[in-house]
């Protein structure tokens, strides 16, 4: 049985045959032009937005890439996701289409960390690993580029905290990318594609099992999990701070374990009717905000020391800042949180990052030293290197 495709927009399931065109609304050679009107399902599930009128929606065998609009007869090869009518990626579901599921309560830094991620994914580490991401359509390449990257790296802004989902008139659109690397096959070297998408959850959506319910079923359908934590929303971790580090108040404490409790929870009423097995959905567990604790580490301490860029996943390496995090829970009173992913996970790994590597300033601003990231890849990595799409090197 084929394996259902996600759309990286809305999240729904389908089927390849599914998938429904749009016109390109342009002359056909027949001398036939469809016109343009608001697509009122685009509307319905995205939020009306002030775009362009769009050609109509026909039904053809999605599975292929192109077909013959059947009133103007010009062909288009606009494919669209027959949920909420989003244009899927180029290429879609004839290259790995990998969904990550960013989530974290408020105030653990999610948008911060997301952007230095593609960042430096865009850059040193794709250079390191001799990969590419590039957004997979225009929405995406600008959005990244003046809503994220120009705010934190030019203007030296740090963001708002995202709008809860079930207050977004206008929802916020995932950011959809196309990872790309060459890859040694039996029959040489040929690239290989992966279609990543990232939607970044306002926090509030894990403070209650309905939001959970109401807003983020995305959640059932992801290939893989980023969840992140911040140490210093612990009580056991707190007081390990650095002297002078920013401590998030009282309204923003929503203890790591609750939120991971819950997102357990989620994915285990997905499963009803399945055999009571563990989750198989590798989860990444990310304490951000790692700098704030380095004092407190040992010298040797694999999470003093950055990650190897040998062009492969260094398993070792990770094992290594794995049982690091583990040790630190102890100290931290995060013991549940190990016990709760070793009794419902059958993937799971621990990482410490750091995306800005110091405090920001009272002003919501970058420390004057500018961005210096720690570790921020080695989570996506970690779960590339697990769907195949980024090579290993050790055992663990």
């Amino acid at each position: 049985m084929a394996r259902a495709l996600i759309c990286p927009y809305c999240y729904e399931g389908f089927a390849a045959r599914e998938i429904l065109f749009r016109c390109n609304a342009r002359l056909s050679k027949a001398g036939k032009q469809c016109p343009r009107s608001r697509d009122q399902v685009l509307d319905q599930r995205k939020g009306p937005r002030p775009s362009h009128d769009l050609g109509p929606v026909f039904a053809a065998d999605g599975r292929k890439s192109s077909a013959t609009c059947p009133d103007c007869e010009g062909e288009t090869n606009y494919r669209i996701c027959p949920v909420c009518h989003s244009a899927l990626p180029v290429q879609f579901g004839m290259v790995d289409n990998r969904l990550i599921a960013m989530v974290g309560p408020k105030a653990s830094g999610k948008t911060v960390y997301m952007t230095v991620l593609l960042h430096e994914v865009r850059h040193r580490v794709g250079e390191a690993f001799g990969a590419s991401l590039m957004g997979s359509d225009d929405a995406t390449m600008q959005r990244f580029s003046s809503d994220y990257e120009e705010r934190l790296y030019q203007d030296n802004q740090m963001f708002p905290p995202t709008s809860p989902a079930s207050t977004t008139l206008n929802r916020v659109d995932p950011l959809v990318f196309r990872f790309g690397m060459r890859r040694r096959t039996l029959l040489g070297e040929r690239p290989q594609h992966t279609v990543l998408s990232f939607f970044d959850t306002a926090g509030e959506d894990f403070s209650s099992q309905e939001n959970i319910e109401l807003n983020t079923r995305y959640l059932a359908g992801a290939d893989g999990i980023v969840l992140l934590l911040d140490p210093l929303q612990m009580p056991g971790a707190r007081g390990h701070a650095l002297p002078g580090t920013m401590l998030p108040g009282s309204e923003a404490l929503d203890p790591p374990g609750n939120v991971l409790s819950r997102v357990t929870t989620m994915l285990l009423a997905a499963r009803a009717g399945r055999p009571a097995q563990r989750i198989d959905t590798p989860i990444a567990v990310v304490f951000s905000k790692i700098d704030a604790f380095w004092h407190h580490l040992d010298p040797v301490s694999p999470l003093r020391d950055h990650a190897p860029l040998t062009g492969r996943f260094d398993v070792n390496d990770s094992m290594s800042v794995h049982e690091e995090v583990r040790r630190l829970l102890k100290e931290w009173d995060g013991v549940p949180i190990d016990q709760l992913l070793d009794i419902h996970y059958t993937r799971y790994r621990y990482f410490g990052v750091s995306a800005l590597g110091r405090n920001p300033t009272p002003e919501a601003r970058v420390a004057a030293t500018g961005i210096q990231p720690y570790r921020v890849a080695d989570p996506l990595l970690w779960l590339l290197s697990e769907f195949g799409s980024v090579p290993k090197e050790g055992r663990g």
